[in-house]
Parts: C-alpha cells; structure tokens; sequence
C-alpha cells in the first residue's frame, strides 16, 4: 500500500496581484438586497432595476433628469453662519467645513431655473448629503430666492423635498424659516403663480410642516418616508397604536394629503404636462 508525504505545510495562493472591482462600480439595493451595476443604476434613473426602489438623490441628478439641458443656478455661494456658536459633540463651523468638503456644496439646497419639456421652471432641490438636508437659514433664503423669482417672472416653482427637518444647530433661526417661506409662499398663490411640492425620501420635521405641504400639487415619490415626527413621538402624543406604514407616501395619497405619487421614470413627462395644464388655463383665463 503506497503512502504520501506532505512536503508543504499547506498550500498558499499568491493574492497579491488579485483584481479587485473599483469601489462604487456596484451598488446593493436597500429593499431587495439585489447588487446591480452602478452605471445600470443611474441608467435607470437611480430606481432598482429588480423592485424599482427608489434611492435616495441629489440636486445634481434631479437637475440631470428634469432639465432640457443648460440651467442657470442661483446664489451658488451662499453660505451658511455660526451666528450661535453652537457646539455639541463638534462644533458647527467644524461640521459646516466637513460637510463642504464631503459634498462638493455650499449648503442643503440648490436653486435654478431652466427648461423643463421646453417650459419654463425654477427647481428648489434639498440634497440630504449636506447635514441631513437640514433646513437652516440658507436653505430658507434661497427658497425665498426662488419664489421671488417665480413670481416676478410668473414661472412656475418646485420644490423637491428631502431633509432631516429643521437644523438644530441654528435653533431658532432655523425655526425662523418655516414662517418665512409659508408667507413667501402665500405671495406667490396670490400672485397667481403655480407651486408644486415634492416630496423624496424622507421629508420630515420643520420642512413637512411648512412648504413641502403647501404646494397647488402635492406629489411624492413612492415608498417615500414623510412625517412631522417619528413613530414612537406620535404613538406617545395619541396614545394609540399606529397603523402599518402610515408615514408613507402611499398612506398618505390614500388619506388625501398628496395628489400623486409618481414614478422618477415619468417625472419630467408629468411635470412638462402639468406645466402645460396650468399655462393653458393661464392663457384661457
């Protein structure tokens, strides 16, 4: 009977020429923990191609989907400032200076007007990267900036929402700004001018309960998370057990508080419509 004779310890593979796929050319789904290809992702408008799950987005790519093409932006350098000194666990400058560099933006919003299916729109886009997509002073000034701009040149506004709720950080002025831009709002419904709000995943807290709500059309995109406050806050306040998943756009369409949910895929074909609607009765008026 023959035998063996192990003359190695034990087999080693030579790893250190192994290919690995560049960070970022995957990405893995949230809700059906399918992994797709990133340049597949974004060709699909950043929805899952296997459950369509919406992933969260920027200003840059909302911009992307929605304009015919050239825009032009407003108060791109605004700024932010620690009026309070605020501190915490880091102090508010120090978090202001990271969230530029990690983001490549000056605050949570953006604005710009430009083309939409060939019709005038000025776009407001919250981006959740920049400290949550909280609403501060800056976010409220140029929101302010773009319903001035709406109105004076009778152009139709959107806002997209997608935000943590107010920047604690500023307290007060931060709060400031929930009154500010409903009475901003109220000058543009008077002066006759359209407002559609819409509302990503997640629109809560201050943002919610001020202009994300006001729009002439409410629209949401689905499976969004929308609310003042958390579960647990309001389970406290009611005393009640909630129902399932009555913080999402599809529970509040069904209890009238939106007028649609629409898929990104058809965003800017029912903008362009909508856009068509309100400037024809305009002209009929």
């Amino acid at each position: 009977m023959g035998w063996f004779k192990r003359l190695t310890s034990g087999i080693q593979t030579n790893t250190r020429n192994k290919k690995e796929a560049p960070e970022g050319v995957w990405y893995k789904c949230k809700k059906c923990n399918e992994t797709v290809l990133r340049k597949d992702l974004e060709a699909n408008l950043y929805r899952c191609p296997s459950c369509n799950y919406h992933t969260r987005i920027g200003s840059r790519e909302y911009f992307s989907i929605l304009f015919d093409g050239n825009f032009e932006e407003f108060q791109a350098d605004m700024e932010a400032v620690d009026m309070l000194e605020f501190s915490d666990l880091k102090s508010y400058k120090d978090r202001l200076k990271t969230a530029k560099k990690k983001t490549d933006l000056t605050d949570a919003i953006r604005v710009a007007r430009g083309k939409v299916n060939r019709r005038p729109l000025v776009i407001a886009c919250m981006d959740f990267s920049f400290i949550g997509g909280s609403m501060g002073s800056v976010v409220g000034e140029k929101i302010a900036i773009a319903i001035d701009e709406a109105r004076t040149t009778r152009t139709p506004l959107l806002i997209i929402s997608k935000t943590g709720g107010a920047r604690m950080m500023e307290a007060a002025f931060s709060l400031m700004q929930m009154a500010k831009t409903s009475v901003k709002l109220s000058q543009l419904a008077k002066a006759g001018v359209p407002y559609f709000s819409l509302m990503t995943d997640p629109t809560t807290g201050g943002v919610t309960a001020s202009y994300a709500m006001l729009g002439d059309i409410n629209l949401a995109e689905p499976e969004a998370l929308i609310a003042f406050a958390g579960p647990r806050v309001v389970k406290e306040t009611i005393k009640k057990e909630l129902p399932v998943g009555f913080q999402t756009s599809e529970f509040l369409l069904e209890h009238g508080f939106l007028d649609f949910i629409i898929d990104r895929g058809d965003l800017k074909t029912r903008l362009g419509d909508l856009l068509y609607l309100f400037e024809s009765a305009r002209q009929s008026a």
